[in-house]
């Protein structure tokens, strides 16, 4: 096989260990996550403009996620476009859901089987389809997921050590998943490969249980140890700082930073300002349309956030909520809606107020 791998898959324990799976296949892999909804076609519509952008032939590796009628009609169809039009493309989904019973009735390349987890599937098609280095771990690991993901509860030692791991991929939210798809991606998968390191411990449930807090923070531990939310906080800044030429956006003459869903805007915001000086403000926009914003002396963030939402507050942070704003799952989406509300508000006559230090 030659062609790249461009693997979607569900945002809980099954999906993510779909895609840690894959990762011990020696294939070029670009994986994508979504949750049901919108989420699944703006990524599949990801998936196929990085296809058309590239000349190398694909395969659309879809797991842990049942399509609509038609979303899979909608997916067939634009395959059949695109390889008419002499790109190599395939498809291969592999899941366990029964509603996606009528689609897999109607498509050869929708796999489904309700017996099994999506984990499992993905690694026995794994390892009659695709070269495969399994480690020694992973077929103990793979039991372990089909037990809570299929609810065995009679499987008493791979339950509870997968209701653990079911709870380390929940509750792991450092790194925003549409800002840092590709950094939370590695981040969960690293933290299933760390877990499998204790499956064959002495009462493995709770010695993984008492280890999450420190494998988290060994992953983001650069040199000197520090509380998590400090390691993830300076983790995150050098994230954002990496993507300024992607995530600068300018009003009235003043340079900006736009964020989406990153929270914790006061020490982060904060953070990556100090860091970066040259950036006079930052917003980051939530889900549902509210803004956080933050500056450094430089501008008035209340009357940016008076002019672009009516809200307000202090010159150095400030708040509002966009109304109308549509809850976007890939970060050009909303740049494009932020945009739209900085060219509108460009003309409004009046400089901002502001204090800057001399």
């Amino acid at each position: 096989m030659q062609e790249t791998i461009h693997h979607l898959s569900h945002i809980d324990l099954d999906g993510y260990s779909c895609q840690l799976i894959m990762k011990y296949t020696p294939y070029k892999i670009t994986n994508y996550n979504a949750n049901y909804g919108a989420e699944v076609k703006q990524k599949l519509e990801m998936i196929l403009e990085n296809i058309n952008a590239s000349k190398e032939s694909a395969l659309i590796l879809i797991t842990d996620l049942n399509l609509t009628s038609d979303e899979s009609r909608w997916l067939n169809n634009e395959v059949i476009k695109m390889n008419d039009n002499s790109k190599e493309v395939k498809i291969t989904l592999l899941d366990h859901h029964g509603s996606g019973e009528e689609s897999a009735m109607k498509y050869e390349w929708y796999y489904l089987d309700t017996s099994r987890c999506a984990t499992k599937i993905t690694y026995e098609y794994a390892k009659e389809h695709f070269e495969f280095n399994e480690p020694l771990w992973m077929n103990k690991y793979v039991a372990i997921v089909n037990a809570v993901d299929m609810w065995k509860q009679e499987e008493r030692d791979n339950f509870e050590f997968g209701k653990v791991c079911m709870r380390l991929i929940g509750e792991t939210r450092e790194l925003n998943r549409v800002m840092f798809a590709k950094e939370d991606e590695n981040y969960k998968i690293s933290l299933l490969v760390e877990a499998t390191k204790f499956i064959d411990a002495d009462n493995a449930s709770v010695a993984l249980d008492d280890n999450i807090h420190f494998i988290k923070k060994e992953f983001f531990k650069i040199d000197k140890n520090d509380t998590l939310d400090n390691l993830s906080t300076r983790y995150i800044v050098e994230l954002l700082g990496k993507k300024r030429d992607e995530n600068t956006i300018y009003y009235k003459g003043y340079r900006g930073f736009l964020s989406y869903g990153v929270g914790n805007t006061s020490i982060i915001g904060n953070g990556f300002l100090l860091a970066f000086p040259e950036y006079d403000f930052i917003v980051d926009v939530s889900y549902k349309g509210t803004m956080s914003l933050r500056a450094n002396n430089q501008v008035s963030v209340s009357q940016i956030s008076k002019e672009w939402a009516n809200g307000g507050g202090h010159p150095n942070a400030a708040g509002g909520r966009i109304m109308g704003f549509k809850e976007q799952f890939r970060y050009d989406k909303v740049k494009q809606q932020i945009e739209a509300i900085i060219n509108d508000k460009e003309s409004v006559a009046g400089d901002l107020e502001y204090k800057r230090e001399e």
